[in-house]
């Protein structure tokens, strides 16, 4: 263990330079420590590096003090070169308390750095992770380098004449450990401090009090011996264009956003707060001059019927949920399907069942959101596969929703709607159009007269001479009147049926990284098309014939995907639930999938999809 004494005395150190490196923030859920991560990844990301990060909450709301179950994390992967995923393992874990230690440990790589904070390796916090005695005095982090540094007493001692409670400078303290992290790593103060002055504008003696307590920790870590080098992430290679750090909840907005633009179209959003997708509520609250109204719900099925009245008006229609709230939206769900309304439901997928660990990474909900209906009930379901591709995934479902009048499920997922990463900002001009067209013209009008997509009309209420019915009983083939004939009931269930698997037309030829034939093909889904591509590398690079498939449209399955699955030996499926997806490939094209899956709230590890592709080849 190399872990020195705290003295003092500015000096020069050298500077260690590195291609990447995985940090971790770990503390109480109120010790700060989502704030921490995010003021280091956006000082990152002003510096030009690619990056990725990982957010890990309890799942209790204020869970004790200093429980193992009460800890909160951050985890952050910053490089030189192009990053696919927030790291396997950290190089540098910061340590708030003994609970953070205990449960962070074993993912800490091999004589990797340990910040702990002294200040809360008290007797009473040490029993309560589960320490008989004080592993930062007894030698069990010997293979580690460990830095013990008081940082309570120290954001005490910077803060001792600002008037605050002791209780309120305790809570700066996350503060001082990030001016200690941007110092080590190179990274100028100015635009944190410009962060915590809008963030605590409305608060200026705790802006006042953020901002000295960050300095102190620069200033600690600039002047203290006891680090032996401070380090540099080499400068990347310049990337044209403007970019912007964005998590998954907010491109998600704002690709609905714009796909209103696009369209011309006003946007609505009904829906009720749910973990991990309120995110996407707060960011289209803040946007209503851009002609978007926000309508908190009393509940989920408040949210999807607002949602359903709002596009019978001729608005596109949003509401968002994750698996719990899908359950109780599936009767209007289903009523969607059968007035053939455009609407988008995005699933910000959570592990389950019932509230399971609400604020944990799960694929958890592509059976449901493809079958999870009462009734013969088709729905098109697309998939993100990062936070930046949330922006693109929300145009093409209204994109599908308004040219073939159907509802779509949206699939993204807490690792994706709370993680981070850079966004290239892209040129209205390169956008592609989104059409809307409402009927006006009474002359033949049919309301379930289908055009060649086999999508109805859209007619606005009020309309002169447009008049129909609309509800949940099945509906004549073309009046929309009340028909309990069995035949048109044969016929209206495969024209829906016809009509989704229709939209395999507008379906892109499939990408496939790597060899277009030989020994493996990966196949994935959502979140895990960093981990994947990632171990694929590695793969080619150790000389193994891999390639990648990652899909986006799960309803319908892109057209050549089933010529694709037969030039590969052996096709491995990694996905975060009991695999799903492998059943879905099974019976739809009768090949003999390999699934991996991993189901602890986690996502892949790198290493995880590695080991399989070489026990496989």
């Amino acid at each position: 263990m190399q872990t020195q004494a705290a003295t003092s005395g500015v000096q020069q150190r050298p500077v260690e330079e590195l291609d990447s490196v995985v940090i971790r923030f770990v503390g109480d859920s109120g010790d700060g420590m989502q704030l921490t991560g995010n003021g280091f990844s956006m000082a990152v990301a002003k510096a030009g590096h690619d990056f990725a990060t990982h957010p890990d909450y309890p799942s209790e709301i204020r869970a004790p003090i200093g429980t193992l179950f009460g800890v909160s994390g951050y985890q952050i992967q910053y490089a030189t070169h192009q990053v696919f995923t927030s790291g396997d393992a950290p190089d540098v874990l910061v340590a708030m308390n003994p609970a953070a230690l205990k449960t962070n440990l074993s993912d800490l790589k091999h004589g990797g750095t340990i910040i702990a904070n002294t200040g809360a390796f008290s007797d009473a916090n040490l029993a309560k992770a589960g320490y008989r005695d004080n592993p930062l005095e007894d030698g069990s982090l010997d293979r580690y380098t460990l830095y013990s540094i008081n940082i309570t007493t120290l954001t005490g001692n910077a803060l001792a004449a600002s008037g605050l409670s002791k209780k309120e400078i305790e809570l700066c303290k996350n503060y001082f450990a990030l001016g200690m992290m941007l110092c080590l790593y190179s990274r100028p103060l100015e635009d944190e401090i410009e962060e915590i002055g809008k963030k605590f504008a409305k608060k200026p003696q705790f802006a006042a009090a953020n901002i000295t307590t960050l300095r102190a920790g620069y200033a600690y870590a600039e002047a203290t011996e006891i680090f032996p080098a401070i380090y540099q992430v080499r400068h990347p290679e310049p990337r044209p264009g403007k970019y912007r750090s964005i998590t998954g909840n907010q491109a998600a907005a704002f690709g609905c956003v714009a796909a209103s633009e696009l369209s011309g179209t006003p946007l609505f959003l009904g829906s009720y707060p749910i973990t991990p997708a309120t995110d996407i509520l707060h960011a289209l609250a803040a946007l209503e001059h851009f002609n978007v109204t926000t309508f908190q719900a009393e509940d989920e099925i408040a949210g999807i019927c607002s949602t359903i009245g709002a596009v019978y008006g001729g608005a596109l229609g949003l509401t968002t949920t994750s698996g719990p709230g899908m359950a109780l939206k599936t009767e209007a769900l289903g009523l969607a399907v059968m007035l053939e309304l455009p609407l988008v439901v995005i699933n910000v997928q959570r592990a389950g069942p019932s509230t399971g660990l609400p604020t944990k990474i799960e694929q958890s909900d592509l059976l449901q959101a493809l079958y999870g209906r009462n009734g013969e009930c088709p729905l098109p379901v697309v998939a993100a596969s990062s936070p930046a591709d949330c922006f693109d995934c929300a145009i093409e479902a209204f994109r599908i929703a308004v040219k073939y009048m159907t509802p779509v499920i949206m699939l993204s997922d807490g690792g994706i709607g709370n993680a981070a990463e850079p966004w290239l900002i892209p040129s209205v001009a390169d956008l592609a159009p989104l059409a809307v067209h409402y009927r006006t013209e009474p002359d033949g009008f049919q309301p379930y007269a289908r055009d060649a997509n086999l999508a109805r009309s859209w007619v606005r209420p009020g309309t002169p001479g447009m008049e129909h019915r609309i509800g949940g009983l099945e509906k004549d083939f073309l009046t929309g009147d009340i028909s309990h004939d069995p035949m048109n009931h044969q016929r209206m269930v495969e024209v829906r049926a016809a009509k989704v698997a229709g939209i395999v037309q507008d379906i892109p030829a499939s990408q496939v990284a790597g060899p277009d034939s030989g020994e493996l093909l990966i196949v994935g889904w959502g979140s895990t098309c960093g981990s994947i591509a990632q171990a694929r590398e590695k793969a080619e690079a150790a000389g193994k014939s891999v390639a990648h498939l990652h899909l986006r449209h799960l309803n319908p399955l892109p057209a050549d995907l089933g010529a694709i699955l037969g030039r590969y030996r052996h096709i491995l499926v990694p996905e975060l639930n009991q695999g799903q997806l492998s059943k879905l490939l099974r019976e739809r094209y009768l090949v003999d999938v390999l699934p991996l899956c991993k189901v602890q709230g986690k996502p892949f590890k790198v290493s995880e999809i590695y080991e399989r592709i070489m026990e496989l080849i």
